[in-house]
């Protein structure tokens, strides 16, 4: 008892006359909360988008792309509960609460930043307000019917994100290091949006995360405490049981890492940027061009495989991929447009990527071979 006496006492001394942060709160799926706030998972605390007490944050060795934003991800776990490890995925506990915030380094004159430059985004292990501009947090609460999307947008005085079901749109100038800029319009996917692309399995509609998996998540992270393999992170914290040996854990490569082979680069990308909708039970089963990690078909792939219907969305270009001609090739038509009812993702960007461009490109031009 006097341990625990002194412990409190302390605690009281260390944070001075400051009440004790309270603790994340699990809403039902009828009774979410107005703010975001009131969640406790992650919140807007002096100066700082602050992280609660065992929401660990996370990483993706290639992310999805949108718009060049920088994201904060999180999960928590009810006490004493973990996810169940599988290799394409896992089974969360009821009560997880995954968030992934979307934000910006801060320009000058209300503008934000193109940078792949995090160093100055941080504070601890949650993020500077003083340097960011946060745009919205959607949040993934593991119901006991399934996942439940929760779109969050973040009001001007960067104080607190409210529910915005309907989605939201902002108009933004993008500034690159060259100083040059770009007029964008960043689109917040309303709650049904969400579940478009996060019910990858187009038969049963259930919703479910796309990048807290293995082989998006077998990758080091700095946490305050040093560097460490995610997934024994959690495995340590009581997040994750029945991880098997590291070596046998799938591993998607980063794609921006030149010492990886191209091809696998390339595969990484389109894995996490199409694969949810292309693959053998996604919304984009018809197509029949499979885009998913697991594709070893390279017809289903895309070489030299025609579209299923013609229209604006092929560029008046006969296969998805002509081996040695990326000019050729429906998917980087897809991937270069920013026409609505061409461009490739369908949701989540207005922006071309020019660097995913760019090594889809390289890669298609170093395939052997032509569709003759």
């Amino acid at each position: 008892m006097r341990k625990l006496y002194w412990g409190a006492v302390l605690a009281l001394m260390l944070t001075g006359c400051d009440a004790p942060r309270e603790q994340v709160t699990l809403y039902g799926r009828d009774a979410v909360p107005e703010n975001l706030s009131a969640w406790h998972v992650v919140e807007a605390i002096d100066g700082e988008l602050a992280l609660n007490d065992r929401v660990v944050p996370y990483d993706l060795n290639t992310a999805l792309f949108t718009d060049y934003a920088h994201k904060l991800r999180t999960v928590w776990m009810p006490e004493g509960a973990s996810a169940a490890y599988g290799e394409d995925d896992f089974e969360y506990p009821v009560g997880t609460i995954i968030s992934k915030t979307f934000y910006y380094p801060r320009g000058e004159d209300g503008s934000v930043l193109r940078t792949d430059d995090y160093s100055n985004d941080f504070a601890g292990a949650g993020l500077n307000l003083r340097n960011v501009r946060l745009l919205e947090t959607r949040v993934l609460v593991k119901r006991e019917d399934g996942w439940q999307a929760l779109p969050y947008v973040w009001n001007e005085q960067q104080t607190d994100a409210v529910l915005e079901i309907a989605g939201d749109a902002q108009r933004l100038q993008l500034v690159s290091a060259d100083g040059s800029a770009e007029q964008f319009a960043y689109v917040v996917p309303d709650a049904n949006q969400c579940a478009g692309c996060h019910a990858d399995n187009h038969t049963r509609k259930a919703i479910r995360p796309i990048g807290p998996r293995a082989r998006h998540l077998n990758k080091d992270y700095a946490y305050q405490e040093g560097s460490e393999n995610q997934l024994l992170y959690w495995q340590q914290v009581g997040y994750l049981s029945g991880l098997p040996e590291l070596a046998s854990v799938p591993h998607n490569a980063d794609y921006k890492d030149a010492s990886v082979a191209l091809e696998e680069r390339a595969r990484s990308y389109l894995d996490i940027n199409c694969g949810h909708c292309h693959n053998p039970s996604g919304a984009a089963d018809t197509s029949g061009l499979m885009l998913h990690h697991g594709e070893a078909d390279m017809r289903r792939l895309g070489i030299c495989k025609p579209p299923v219907a013609a229209g604006t969305g092929s560029g008046n270009r006969l296969f998805a991929i002509v081996p040695g001609s990326p000019e050729k090739s429906i998917l980087n038509f897809r991937v270069e447009s920013t026409d609505p009812g061409a461009m490739m993702p369908e949701l989540g960007r207005s922006l071309v990527h020019d660097e995913g461009v760019e090594l889809l490109s390289e890669w298609i031009a170093s395939i052997p071979g032509n569709c003759s």
